[in-house]
């Protein structure tokens, strides 16, 4: 009955994996971070392990990661988020390749090497314009859930462009084409198309793709577009919003060696 657990806690979700010795998922969570850091942590790690039908007693180790992990209190490790993905996706897909990491508040692209050893990395942190939160705010503008724009993206027939590199200001460019008649499905997609350009902008993607986060997992049409825009298959793992927390997890089950509050960006 032994099993590890990795818990992500993010600025926006908490998503937590507990897996078995052949890092089989056996069960996973994901809940709104909220102020409550700790505590969603704690709701995650309860609700995967009921999934997996597993009680604390049967985890060996818990590690963390993410924007919160020094919050997880009952974690016995952590590790950065870089090295978590990284350590994750190379479980799936063998390098060398490219990690891109969407999630509500943040982007990460990674470089691995054939051994999963990372070359280099970028992050966008400064600007929301390539993150779900962007995609949060098209969709309040448009009037519907965030989770409707793929559907809605689906009967584009324009191509439209939304050419600010602020959220603010491509949402006063999205009123504009409210304004001027434009159908919301071709509303969605250039909202699509705009995170797109600011993720391919980010860096160089040589080779194969792989994407991650809780953007990809609940938007494949971005998907699709991002791999028109690279020329390239992009590849999405299982369970890519967990992802991070899955990364974790092996950390735990590995052993890796702890490393402390490093900063965010650190390997």
């Amino acid at each position: 009955m032994t099993c590890w657990a990795g818990i992500d806690s993010g600025s926006w979700a908490t998503k937590a994996v507990v897996i078995d010795a052949e890092a089989r998922v056996l069960g996973t969570a994901v809940v709104r971070s909220g102020a409550d850091l700790s505590g969603a942590a704690e709701r995650a790690y309860l609700t995967a392990l009921d999934e997996a039908k597993r009680a604390t007693t049967d985890v060996s180790a818990v590690w963390a990661t993410g924007f919160g992990r020094q919050s997880v209190t009952f974690a016995d490790g952590s590790r950065t988020e870089l090295d978590c993905h990284g350590r994750g996706v190379v479980h799936y897909v063998p390098g060398p390749i490219v990690v891109v990491d969407i999630g509500g508040q943040d982007a990460k692209v990674i470089r691995l090497d054939d051994t999963g050893r990372r070359l280099a990395h970028r992050m966008n942190r400064k600007c929301a314009a390539g993150t779900g939160s962007f995609l949060d705010e098209i969709a309040l503008r448009l009037g519907i859930e965030a989770y409707e724009l793929d559907r809605l993206a689906d009967g584009a027939t324009e191509e439209l462009e939304l050419s600010s590199f602020c959220t603010v200001f491509a949402g006063t460019e999205l009123l504009t084409l409210i304004r001027s008649g434009k159908r919301p499905a071709d509303l969605a997609s250039a909202a699509y198309r705009s995170l797109v350009m600011r993720i391919s902008a980010m860096d160089v993607f040589p080779g194969r793709v792989v994407a991650t986060g809780g953007v990809v997992a609940h938007h494949p049409h971005l998907v699709r577009m991002l791999a028109d825009k690279l020329r390239s298959e992009v590849v999405v793992p299982p369970h890519p919003q967990e992802m991070g927390a899955f990364g974790a997890a092996l950390a735990a089950r590995d052993g890796a060696v702890a490393v402390g509050p490093e900063a965010h960006h650190d390997t």
